[in-house]
This record gives structure tokens, sequence and C-alpha cells, in this order.
């Protein structure tokens, strides 16, 4: 993560939802099409971390059983327990990538890395990148959403990051691509959803 994390603290501490992610269409439309191309319905254990102020943790937390969602920034872990505190579900925790890499609460079937794996320096997301592979479940999905377009608190492009997710070898199932941010998953079941629901 970067260096400073005063940024993210300052961020937060005057404003729960910094980013305007419960009110912008361009987030809105990004979840939307995030949550569309999960390829299961639902999932049993899910890993969110960076989960900020917790707007896709909650719409998350609808198809899964049970969510970890976590942040690194203490303002932003409090207002993501606010934004979530009514979901049983749902836990939120103060976590630093790759250190505290939750291991002991895995296997996940779900691990969304969203708007995160740039703020790492290139040694961090390839030890995150390793910790997904360990700790995802024989049936397991890997999503990674991020923006494209430069900006000054940024540690690493877009594509390197998607890069260190692709190099742990598992399919890719879908790619969208736009100008202005880049969504893939992976899964360890290669199949289709309609090659799964026999319908081809």
């Amino acid at each position: 993560m970067m260096d400073s994390r005063n940024y993210f603290d300052d961020m937060y501490s005057g404003n729960e939802d910094p980013y305007a992610v419960r009110t912008r269409w361009y987030e809105l439309r990004k979840r939307t099409l995030l949550l569309a191309s999960l390829p299961r319905q639902r999932y049993a254990n899910a890993f969110e971390p960076g989960c900020g102020a917790a707007e896709l943790t909650v719409q998350l937390a609808e198809r899964c059983d049970s969510l970890l969602a976590s942040d690194f920034s203490q303002p932003a872990v409090a207002a993501a327990q606010k934004r979530t505190a009514m979901l049983d579900n749902v836990h939120v925790e103060q976590q630093r990538l790759p250190g505290d890499w939750p291991v002991a609460q895995g296997p996940f079937d779900l691990i969304v890395i969203s708007e995160i794996g740039y703020f790492l320096d290139a040694d961090a997301i390839e030890k995150v990148a390793q910790h997904c592979a360990a700790s995802l479940a024989v049936d397991g999905t890997l999503v990674a959403c991020d923006w494209r377009p430069d900006f000054t608190e940024r540690t690493l492009a877009t594509d390197a990051v998607h890069s260190a997710l692709a190099n742990t070898g598992l399919p890719r199932i879908v790619r969208h691509d736009e100008a202005d941010f880049l969504l893939q998953v992976w899964s360890r079941d290669p199949r289709s959803v309609a090659q799964q629901e026999g319908i081809r």
C-alpha cells in the first residue's frame, strides 16, 4: 500500500464517502457490471480487501453467506462498519496487505480485488496474487476491477495489477475493458454460466 496512511485517513475522516461511490452513476454502473460478471449466483465465504465506503460490500453481501471486508485506513474501517452494521453476514477488519492476508479465515470461494492493487508496489501485488491463488477454494472466483487513467497516488499501472493476478494461471472467464476501467474475472471452474447450468 502507499507509504502514507495519512492520505486515506484524512479523506475518510472528513467524508465517509470521499469517492462518491454512493451517488455517482459511474460507480453504480461499474458495480452493476462487476456483480453481473460473477459466474455464480451465491457464494459461501467471500473476501473483499480495500472495501473503503463499503458500497460494493453491501451489494456483495446479498449474494454471500459470509463476507470479510477490510481496509487499512481506520476511518475507512469505521465508515464501513457503520454502513454494514445491520448485515449479520459481514465482518469488517483493519488489514494491511499483503502482510495481513487472512489465511486462517479462508478458503474463500470469492475474492474481489477492486480499486486497491494500484496502490501496491510490484512485490506486494505479486504476494497478493500468490495469496489469492493459495486461499481460493476449489471452485473459487477471483475478480479484479480497476480505474485505468493515471493519477498522482498511483503506484502501479492497472495492466500491471491485472497481469500479476493473471499469472496465477487461473482460467479467465470475463474481460470487460473500457477507457475508464478494466474488469476481469478468473475462476477455477472454466465453464461458462450456460455450461454450468446445462444449457449447452
